[in-house]
């Protein structure tokens, strides 16, 4: 296991808890990654050194203290720029990542399908293009360690049109997931099944939910990123009726720009969903920056104005004096535990609630002659519980119940001898 020595800048003394958690975040990425922390560093100052980022004094004992640690990596917590983590690997004699490249080898690990491989090995060709910088030998090692591992690795070499090329290579290969995707929904829309989309922090236990919603053994543990590979199974409300649930890759603070945009792909699940579940760590003492986090995430992909409900996770973690203040402060969302099973129940009342799947009785007569009114026949047995089907004369009067998001469109599609009378 490689040791690590982790690298922070506040410009203010007033900023330094906020980096500091930060650090502290940074320290769970670097144990995702396989590193065990050795060595934690954070310097003030008014802004990064163009150089050195830290500053030639402060650079001088990190130099120190990784030599008496025996540091094999040296990890920034912020994006550094070419000429940084070149003077900053010739400085240090170790390995040199930043904050970003930490994020992509996790990624690297993790994805599991070929849709995932694409999308990381395009941000990690992405962030390695313009950082190869003339001499060119130094970004294509071959060797295992942080910031070296991926599909793209041994596919790394100094010239940039061959990087290029193997660019629009894989943007093509996930254009082809992005148009099955849009297929599956299209599918899925013509059936109309609602969608839900969980999002949230990364660890906020989106997939310990997911698990808890549909009866799944999707793989959930307490550490960053374990979700990479999205899904999407079939929930069965107490009526027989059904939604889909997708579980979605966690969120961070400065997720990568580049990250993003090579999961839009994956990501337009969320954009395209009926309702986003936005799973929120209710024990985590940084819960506001999280969730500030996840929103920015969203605006970048599309999906701010999808219908959303907070769903605060984790309760069985607080105490009772606790859930009355979280309670009493966000009155509209969902409290429960998806380890324990604590308050599902309400959830899924509260999802089907703003998925308008709650029902209304309604008798509707249809012409039988009509091809239009046939199918419309069928689509209600799709969405509906029908109570009584009675034909008589040419025509056909159904009384169902109807979910509150299709009364609408039925009341909107009826024609000619339509009859819809609401209960």
């Amino acid at each position: 296991m490689e040791r690590a020595a982790l690298v922070g800048l506040t410009t203010s003394a007033r900023r330094r808890g906020a980096a500091e958690q930060s650090l502290d975040e940074l320290a769970g990425l670097a144990q995702a990654a396989a590193a065990t922390v050795a060595l934690r560093m954070l310097q003030e100052r008014a802004k990064p050194d163009p150089a050195s980022f830290i500053g030639r004094g402060k650079l001088a004992t990190l130099t120190r203290a990784c030599a008496e640690a025996d540091v094999d990596v040296v990890i920034f917590d912020h994006e550094l720029t070419p000429a940084q983590l070149g003077h900053l690997a010739t400085a240090l004699d170790r390995t040199v990542v930043d904050r970003t490249q930490l994020i992509l080898d996790i990624f690297a690990r993790r994805a599991r399908t070929r849709e995932g491989r694409c999308q990381v090995e395009l941000a990690q060709l992405q962030y390695l293009l313009p950082r190869l910088a003339g001499s060119g030998t130094a970004l294509s090692r071959l060797g295992g360690g942080i910031g070296t591992r991926g599909p793209g690795e041994t596919k790394l070499e100094t010239d940039r049109r061959r990087i290029r090329i193997r660019v629009q290579a894989v943007r093509r290969e996930i254009e082809q997931v992005r148009q099955r995707r849009s297929q599956l929904r299209e599918r899925r829309q013509k059936r109309s099944v609602p969608t839900v989309a969980l999002v949230g922090y990364t660890n906020a236990g989106k997939t310990t939910l997911f698990n808890g919603l549909t009866g799944g053994d999707a793989a959930a543990s307490d550490a960053l990123f374990v979700t990479l590979d999205p899904l999407v199974r079939r929930v069965r409300l107490p009526d027989r009726r059904e939604l889909l649930v997708s579980d979605t890759v966690g969120f961070i603070d400065r997720l990568p720009h580049g990250l993003v945009a090579a999961f839009r792909a994956t990501l337009e699940e969320v954009a395209e969903a009926d309702l986003v579940l936005h799973v929120i760590d209710a024990a985590s003492p940084d819960r506001e920056r999280h969730m500030a986090a996840v929103g920015r995430v969203l605006e970048e992909v599309g999906a701010a104005n999808v219908p959303r409900l907070a769903g605060y996770n984790k309760v069985d973690l607080l105490g009772a004096e606790e859930r009355r203040r979280l309670r009493a402060a966000e009155p509209e969302a969902a409290l429960f535990s998806g380890r324990t099973g604590e308050g599902l129940d309400r959830l899924l009342e509260m999802v089907v609630s703003r998925l308008g799947l709650d029902t209304h009785r309604v008798t509707i007569t249809f012409d039988s002659g009509r091809e239009s009114d046939r199918r419309q026949v069928a689509r209600l047995y799709q969405v509906a519980r029908v109570i009584s089907h009675v034909a008589t004369d040419g025509h056909v009067v159904i009384e169902a119940d109807v979910p509150r998001r299709f009364i609408e469109r039925l009341t909107s599609e009826a024609h000619g001898g339509e009859r819809v009378d609401v209960h």
